[in-house]
């Protein structure tokens, strides 16, 4: 009786907000949360001191993904009344999806106190301990540098967290600093098209394009980061990284361009000391740099310089290029097919395909015998330094002046002996010559060397005329008779 005129003396506002609330109700049970959401706001209107109507509102927002919103009114149901077990739950678990997990374990535990025997409660409280741990070891693994581990620590930690922007945040940074960029880029830009004016979103969508090497534009997200949150360490320290490694790079380009290569050098030098992390920028740097030591004639460290460039990008393909030429100029013919190789399998053009054919041409000739080594002259030497080279290799290897050695040494010198008559019958012939420069099998057709006669090249020199006679006086003596 006493409850009957209890409900009696209910205002008509009152009455007209329970009716918003069972109309909200229904909407709830139908899945339509958006009418339910309308109507436990009618009821709010009416009386807005009934913990009940926020707690359900919270869970109709909960339902529309809108866990800020929904904890502002678990909020304050439970300021309303402290004991409101589905308060402190809605709260505890919007503090949770957003990743405040203290905040979430002070909630359950709360509901643990008013009803000890909650089993979902101390479910949520478990997963509360989880997300604690998963992000301080991800705070440690990055610490560490181990962005792999972390991406790990944040998915696991985001399943029980989904809406929490600085997982999400973290998880974009590191993937960026994977080199995984496209993924980075998704992550910031769903946290943008939800708040544009997110500095840390903004700060990893200009990391990400700092990281592709389009500096000029990371620099513009950096700077709007800044607006929003001008004490965001992270966007003021890689805006000044962005703009001197530009300016850096800009500087050892021009130096190149007007042929101070040294400067060029200490310019790209200095740039890679800037950020290590920017992979692709420091790629092109290390390929700059070795083109500059290829101008210095230092072609060692530009074959490292090279090499360090696809280290960082094994994509590279000018890199792959540069090192070639160099693995061709120190003629180390095996390498250099090698990388032109990759390159024409990479992009299958005319002029790979020439490069790689010229390679190839390089490799067989470096196996045959060298002639030009064996004279002792260079690859431009003249007819005349030719000869030069013969008489002198021809005297000094001719077996009568070796005739007292061991047979060891006889049979050595005879052999080199031989070489150098070969060499001098090809590279003093033009026709010849030519078919060996271009790499042409010299121990076929006409140029079979099956019946060569060295002495009889030796006796055809030395007796030209104005030339001079070799004669042996006796084992181990000889004279030279000059006309």
């Amino acid at each position: 009786m006493q409850g009957i005129l209890k409900k009696k003396r209910r205002s008509p506002e009152d009455r007209e907000a329970e009716a918003y609330k069972e109309k909200g109700n229904s909407f709830y049970a139908q899945k339509d949360y958006n009418e339910a959401y309308n109507y436990y706001t009618k009821a709010i209107d009416s009386s807005s001191r009934n913990a009940s109507y926020y707690g359900n509102r919270a869970a109709t927002l909960m339902m529309l993904g809108k866990f800020r919103e929904a904890l502002e009114d678990a909020q304050q149901a439970v300021r309303f009344d402290d004991s409101f077990v589905k308060g402190h739950q809605r709260e505890g678990k919007c503090h949770l999806t957003l990743g405040n997990a203290m905040a979430a374990t002070r909630c359950f535990q709360k509901v643990l106190e008013l009803e000890p025997n909650n089993e979902q409660t101390r479910q949520e409280l478990k997963n509360a301990a989880a997300v604690l741990e998963y992000e301080r070891i991800g705070e440690a693994d990055f610490e560490k540098r181990d962005f792999r581990k972390v991406v790990f620590c944040m998915d696991r930690a985001l399943d029980l967290a989904p809406a929490c922007h600085r997982f999400k945040i973290l998880k974009a940074e590191c993937l960026a600093l994977l080199g995984r960029y496209p993924d980075a880029q998704s992550v910031a830009s769903d946290i943008l098209r939800m708040d544009s004016t997110n500095a840390d979103a903004l700060y990893v969508r200009g990391l990400c394009l700092y990281y592709e090497d389009c500096i000029e534009k990371a620099v513009q997200f950096f700077v709007q980061a800044l607006k929003m949150f001008p004490d965001h360490q992270k966007a003021r320290l890689a805006c000044r990284n962005a703009k001197a490694l530009k300016a850096k790079k800009e500087e050892g380009n021009q130096m190149f361009k007007e042929g101070n290569y040294e400067m060029a050098y200490r310019l790209y030098s200095e740039a890679l000391s800037i950020d290590p992390n920017n992979i692709k920028t420091n790629a092109k740097l290390y390929c700059n740099r070795g083109t500059v030591n290829a101008k210095l004639k230092k072609l060692d460290e530009a074959i490292e310089d090279c090499s360090n460039a696809i280290k960082l990008d094994e994509t590279y393909i000018k890199a792959y290029l540069r090192r070639a030429q160099c693995y061709t100029d120190t003629e180390q013919y095996e390498e250099a097919v090698r990388d032109y190789e990759k390159v024409y399998q990479t992009e299958n053009t005319k002029e790979h395909k020439q490069f790689l054919k010229n390679a190839q041409l390089e490799l067989k000739k470096s196996k045959r015998k060298d002639y030009y080594k064996i004279l002792g002259v260079d690859k431009s030497a003249s007819e005349d330094e030719i000869k030069k080279a013969y008489r002198k290799r021809a005297l000094m290897h001719h077996p009568d002046r070796h005739s007292a050695a061991t047979t060891e040494v006889q049979k050595e010198e005879e052999k080199k002996f031989k070489e150098v008559g070969e060499a001098f019958t090809i590279l003093s012939d033009p026709k010849k010559k030519a078919r060996y420069d271009s790499g042409q099998d010299l121990e076929e057709d006409e140029m079979n060397m099956g019946d060569f006669d060295a002495n009889n090249i030796f006796k055809a020199f030395f007796s030209s005329p104005g030339g001079f006679s070799f004669e042996a006086s006796g084992p181990g003596n000889f004279f030279f008779q000059f006309g």
